[in-house]
């Protein structure tokens, strides 16, 4: 407890330092000025806060969040060439924008920074999958309906995550299996069901997805649709579907990509960027931990450094681990 505190102290001090002050203290004069796409939701600020701190403290980085969007981030990119780094890229939302750009050589992929990604599907808590194995099946719930307390907690009405749940409800037949099927007016009763659920140790059946607080909060399991099938899949997220077939929700891909201009001058760090990936578990754990503690993405930085090296330092180079090394002992 006394070491993880005194870590804890020293890196949260160094993050509440001016960067000149900083720069004295361990910069290696090799880096330079390097720009991140700051996207607006939580995973995101953790992830850039997380690459700030081990940029600046292991390869002297000079450091800049720009505040963004997937959208906007692609139009500077295209644009004005900048920022060097676009990380938390949902490609489902770049669309056409982003794949031009990789196609004419002037932004590169460089991994999944989630892995394996954003996921979305039906669940049930995972104390109930215990219980009743045969829940684990959308044709086991459909057979025992009473377990899941014959209901289904649908998504809001405008999120395309309804479109498709709506259509499955449809292809399934779900509620002609004694299933009432529940449609939530907003995300924050969608996820007070689920936690009063699995706190009260009551059923729950329900869309959700992930990295988010409740998926890090809540001990969930996965309902087998039957697997993905992208044939399938693609009619779903169309309202008017005439006859939708049954598949499971694709991953997401989250990327992190780069300009080829800064990918070919800046190569130690185009690899940090590359090597640097969370499981979408362990970042819905850190999203939940930053919802009980009510933590900046700062502090939750300085939470995931000093709690996990032995993730980080595999992201890192040797000359930045003994600069880091130096600093957190």
């Amino acid at each position: 407890m006394r070491k993880t505190t005194l870590v804890t102290s020293a890196v949260a001090a160094t993050l509440m330092m001016p960067l000149a002050a900083q720069a004295q203290d361990g910069d290696t004069g090799t880096c330079g000025e390097v720009s991140i796409a700051q996207m607006g939701w939580a995973a995101a600020e953790v992830t850039t806060n997380i690459a700030k701190f081990l940029l600046e403290q292991g390869y002297g980085c000079d450091v800049s969040l720009v505040q963004s969007d997937t959208v906007p981030a692609i139009t500077s990119v295209a644009e004005n060439g900048e920022p060097d780094v676009v990380t938390n890229l949902w490609l489902n939302s770049a669309g056409d924008a982003y794949n031009r750009l990789e196609e004419g050589g002037t932004i590169k992929r460089l991994t999944s920074v989630l892995e394996p990604g954003g996921v979305e599907g039906w669940w049930i808590p995972t104390a109930l999958a215990e219980e009743h194995p045969e829940l684990t099946t959308i044709e086991g719930i459909m057979a025992n309906p009473e377990l899941v307390g014959n209901r289904f907690n649908n998504c809001p009405d405008g999120w395309g995550c309804r479109v498709v749940s709506d259509n499955l409800v449809r292809a399934l037949d779900l509620e002609e299996s004694g299933i009432e099927v529940f449609n939530h007016g907003s995300g924050e009763t969608l996820a007070t069901s689920m936690g009063a659920a699995v706190t009260d140790g009551e059923p729950w059946f329900g869309y959700y997805w992930g990295p988010t607080v409740p998926m890090g909060k809540y001990d969930m399991t996965r309902v087998d649709l039957g697997g993905y099938d992208e044939a399938a899949f693609a009619p779903l997220q169309n309202a008017d579907t005439p006859d939708p077939q049954v598949s499971d929700f694709p991953a997401a891909p989250i990327l992190t990509s780069v300009t080829t201009a800064f990918a070919e001058e800046n190569p130690a760090v185009t690899e940090f960027f590359t090597n640097m990936t969370f499981e979408t578990s362990m970042m819905s754990g850190l999203l939940a931990w930053q919802d009980e503690n009510n933590a900046s993405a700062e502090e939750v930085a300085v939470h995931f450094i000093s709690e996990n090296p032995g993730i980080w330092s595999d992201w890192i180079n040797d000359a930045a681990r003994e600069n880091l090394a130096q600093l957190i002992q």
